[in-house]
């Protein structure tokens, strides 16, 4: 008898623990250092802005027109000023690179609209201020991007974008918004 009721008692203590574990676990979870905080802020705003904040021209979707489409980036940090931060709260300016679709229902990811190129946001401003590094008739894309990069994210960005894995998770993102 007795070990029937601890049985019991330990199955609620049990169920009890659990249920609170999962309503105090965040089931996304700030990342605990610098670098991941970025790239999730960056991610975040650039996915909740709309396609003209990227400075890009946007394409009327499939939806219904009160619905907006979803905006599913993978985004990567060259780097960020001040270079001794060490909080997100710290960080000015981020400098990076951008590749966005808009995941317009039943739209595969090679016919989506796309918007892609290095990107500076203004961090000390609430959203974050979207620059995307664009050629205009009077200036050449690679002199834009050394007005507005320092030289050493410059570099980067003229030499990379996503990694493998970074545009992996970027498609399945995308095919997983699009499907819905």
């Amino acid at each position: 008898m007795i070990s029937r009721f601890v049985w019991v008692a330990v199955t609620l203590l049990v169920s009890a623990a659990v249920v609170v574990l999962v309503n105090v676990t965040d089931p996304d979870p700030e990342p605990a250092d610098l670098q991941g905080q970025i790239v999730t802020r960056m991610r975040t705003t650039l996915e909740q802005s709309n396609p003209e904040q990227h400075h890009h021209a946007g394409h009327p979707g499939q939806q219904a027109a009160t619905e907006k489409p979803a905006v599913i980036c993978g985004v990567r940090v060259y780097g960020y000023e001040p270079a001794g931060a060490t909080t997100l709260a710290e960080v000015r300016t981020v400098y990076g690179f951008h590749l966005c679709g808009v995941a317009e229902l039943k739209r595969p990811w090679d016919v989506a609209v796309k918007l892609a190129g290095p990107v500076a946001l203004d961090m000390s401003t609430e959203p974050p201020g979207i620059q995307v590094v664009e050629a205009t008739a009077d200036v050449k894309f690679a002199d834009r991007l050394r007005e507005m990069f320092p030289d050493k994210y410059a570099d980067l960005a003229a030499k990379e974008a996503l990694t493998d894995s970074e545009l992996a998770d970027l498609r399945r993102r995308y095919d997983a918004a699009a499907s819905l």
